[in-house]
């Protein structure tokens, strides 16, 4: 008996050794162990003759590297939670499937954020850099030196009551934080009971009142710039932003200008409009203690990123088989 021949599947950036050692056993995988970012050609070679993509959120998969796809290409498996950097429609043209890793990310991303949410007002980035940058020069403790603000009983705004969303809420009630949010629809009324939640259906009126925003939403075409402008001059000059989400839902170019005049207290950011690249005026921001900033580290664990592989794998076999794949990623949505 002839055994049947493994998928050929290309893996754009170097994940855990665990995937990886599990991809080659299952399929034909080619693997990235320099970890390189893959050029735009490299990717229209591999998908001329590899049956399943595998890339990450640095890999832009738009309609022209979709439709460069040889007819043996049936299945983007991305190992990510979202899938904006991918365009799906033009995918489903192609009669190309394309799945996620949905719910592995959760609370490693609203751990992170919270841990966004106490850095900044209570000036942790600034308080290490003390020790580290200027060795011996720290002249000891003061009652008035390096003065945040405390978070205990302060109101935060979630921007997104999602999975993510969700589980930063109830780390902030057990923190003493009053929760209000925005969505597009209101959460089941026992989640709303279990943390004590105010929903705003206005955004404009709920980002006026609280002291805390945390943009927890998915980058779309609706929440492009979602937190314009506008919307940060709602804010008062008392107030902090934290964005674990994805860089493009904050106007970065309007932030910077309300931070550098004083109209919002803080900001901690782990996600950027440009990504790898940091605008040089918010790094000039954090050296002054404005805003700490974080490399999109947020969902950046062991245990998260396996999760994240053994997803995709079950994808994929799950496909190969001839079956639908549990995580399959529909126009749209």
């Amino acid at each position: 008996m002839t055994a049947k021949k493994k998928p050929k599947v290309y893996i754009t950036r170097k994940l855990p050794d665990a995937v990886e050692t599990r991809m080659r056993e299952l399929f034909d995988a080619e693997l990235n162990i320099d970890d390189a970012p893959r050029s735009v050609p490299e990717l229209m070679a591999a998908v001329r003759t590899a049956d399943v993509l595998v890339p990450t959120v640095t890999d832009r998969i738009d309609a022209a590297l979709i439709d460069a796809a040889g007819p043996q290409m049936k299945l983007i498996a991305s190992f990510s939670n979202g899938t904006d950097h991918i365009d799906v429609e033009a995918a489903a043209r192609k009669g190309i499937t394309v799945t996620n890793t949905p719910n592995v990310l959760t609370e490693d991303t609203a751990d992170m954020t919270m841990a966004l949410i106490l850095a900044v007002p209570r000036r942790l980035g600034e308080g290490a850099r003390v020790l580290t940058d200027k060795p011996g020069e720290w002249a000891g403790w003061s009652p008035t030196w390096m003065l945040g603000r405390r978070i205990h009983g302060k109101r935060i705004g979630i921007v997104g009551m999602g999975r993510i969303g969700t589980a930063v809420a109830r780390r902030a009630k057990a923190f003493g934080l009053s929760i209000h949010y925005h969505n597009r629809k209101r959460v089941n009324p026992a989640v709303e009971d279990e943390l004590e939640a105010t929903y705003w259906e206005s955004l404009d009126q709920m980002l006026a009142r609280v002291d805390i925003v945390s943009v927890n939403c998915p980058s779309t075409p609706a929440t492009f710039h979602l937190i314009s402008a506008r919307r940060l001059a709602l804010l008062q000059p008392t107030a902090y932003l934290v964005n674990t989400a994805r860089g493009d839902v904050v106007d970065e170019g309007a932030l910077i200008k309300s931070l550098r005049e004083g109209k919002i207290a803080g900001a901690g950011l782990d996600v950027f409009e440009n990504e790898p690249a940091v605008n040089p005026k918010l790094v000039k921001l954090a050296n002054e203690g404005k805003v700490v900033l974080l490399p999109h580290m947020s969902s950046a664990t062991i245990e998260g990123r396996i999760d994240m592989g053994d997803k995709v794998i079950i994808n994929i076999r799950t496909f190969i088989d001839g079956h639908r794949p549990p995580n399959r990623v529909l126009p749209g949505r």
